[in-house]
């Protein structure tokens, strides 16, 4: 399994609702897209005092992610959805993407969002 590790720097003052959106509009739809979310929420620590979140999302391979992520993005369903509610939010954001099995995907998650 290959999972993407997603941090968010957010703009002061905006992480209870950038994780709303995230977890009730934005999770649900990138499931209807086959992208797995295994998990998402606000960091437990303010470093230098900024308010940051992250997104888990898991994938079969990376051929899969690629296309995944460019038919998701891609969508009017992104565009005409969660799209401003989240990007209006995020000052910045990295990725990481790493190779592991699905066993450790689940303990990460806890659950399925």
């Amino acid at each position: 399994m290959i999972l993407e590790i997603r941090t968010y720097r957010l703009k002061p003052g905006t992480i209870d609702e950038f994780v709303r959106v995230m977890r009730e509009e934005a999770a649900p739809l990138l499931g209807r897209f086959g992208i797995r979310v295994v998990a998402a929420g606000a960091s437990l620590v303010r470093e230098d005092g900024h308010e940051e979140a992250y997104l888990i999302r898991g994938f079969p391979s990376l051929a899969v992610r690629d296309a995944q992520e460019e038919a998701f993005y891609g969508s009017d369903a992104w565009h005409d959805g969660p799209r401003d509610a989240i990007l209006s939010r995020i000052e910045s954001y990295h990725t990481v993407v790493l190779e592991t099995s699905d066993a450790a995907a689940d303990v990460l998650g806890g659950h399925r969002l």
